[in-house]
């Protein structure tokens, strides 16, 4: 397993069509994906199942028909609830994918402010919301026509993420002062995250975590607790077991080995850790992850 990017530098589809519809399948294909952020719009669209989403401090529990906005930049994070599957697509485009080469004031007037932030949308849309519904028939269609070749769908497929954006801005609002500030702070706890996924294996102490951010170290454990939901040991130690498990889902690390890997020089502890967080040990989770039964709870 890769270690998780916090940063999502690719480019989804085409840098001349920056464009993808992806399905996933929580925990078939993941257990989680943590705290990262990438510069596409992204909707995540709910077709089978429960799981859990996280936009900045609100975590939502998604239901099949359920939906979640998420605005370039904004920090996110997908995890299974207890034992259930879920099934999701997720749909990733930059708004430079419906700008106009000619200046006609629409990427000012419809983009930019959701961009900067200066304008904002409640990120979770149940499934009898009016503007889930609204959404609904675009979102469905760009899924089942996913597979098409871009040159002869280009137009569908534009012309739906309009639609989309048109009704989105029917619903925003200015942003207030509060979210704006929290979103400087969000700022400052991405140097964080990606300080982590570069230094993982090696001992993170608060006060180091603390100076990263800028804080002081009380501020800091308050204000990432408040974030997160979460103490920052406990999500650095969630961190490393997610990236164990995945070097022992793939067979190719021995338990001492992925323990190592991620920072656990103490075995015994790893153990009991993995087995607080997944329910069973790493060796039978490993078993079990071959044989194709897998939990993440």
């Amino acid at each position: 397993m890769t270690t998780p990017i916090m940063h999502e530098t690719k480019t989804h589809g085409k840098l001349s069509f920056p464009y993808a519809v992806y399905r996933g399948v929580v925990p078939e294909y993941i257990c989680s994906y943590p705290l990262h952020w990438h510069d596409e719009m992204e909707i995540i669209y709910v077709t089978d199942g429960t799981g859990i989403i996280t936009a900045q401090t609100d975590r939502h529990i998604l239901n099949a028909g359920d939906m979640i906005i998420l605005l370039p930049q904004v920090v996110h994070s997908i995890e299974q609830l207890d034992s259930m599957p879920m099934e999701y697509f997720n749909i990733l485009f930059q708004f430079s994918l419906l700008e106009s080469s000619i200046s006609d004031g629409c990427y000012e007037k419809y983009f930019k402010p959701l961009y900067e932030h200066t304008r904002t949308i409640a990120p979770y849309l149940p499934a009898q919301s009016p503007l889930n519904r609204l959404l609904l028939p675009y979102i469905r269609n760009l899924i089942e026509n996913r597979r098409q070749k871009e040159e002869a769908y280009a137009l569908m497929i534009k012309s739906n993420l309009f639609a989309i954006m048109h009704h989105l801005n029917q619903h925003c609002e200015q942003t207030s002062e509060a979210w704006l500030s929290l979103h400087g702070t969000y700022d400052k706890l991405k140097k964080l995250l990606s300080y982590v996924q570069a230094n993982y294996d090696k001992p993170i102490s608060i006060d180091q975590a603390a100076a990263i951010c800028g804080f002081s170290s009380s501020h800091f454990m308050k204000l990432f607790k408040e974030l997160t939901g979460r103490t920052f040991i406990q999500y650095l130690k969630d961190f490393r077991l997610e990236i164990a498990a995945g070097q022992l889902a793939n067979g190719t690390q021995k338990i001492i080995e992925a323990a190592e890997n991620v920072g656990f020089n103490n075995h015994s502890y790893f153990t009991r850790s993995f087995i607080e967080k997944y329910g069973v040990s790493p060796s039978e989770y490993q078993k079990e992850h071959q044989k194709g039964r897998v939990s993440c709870s």
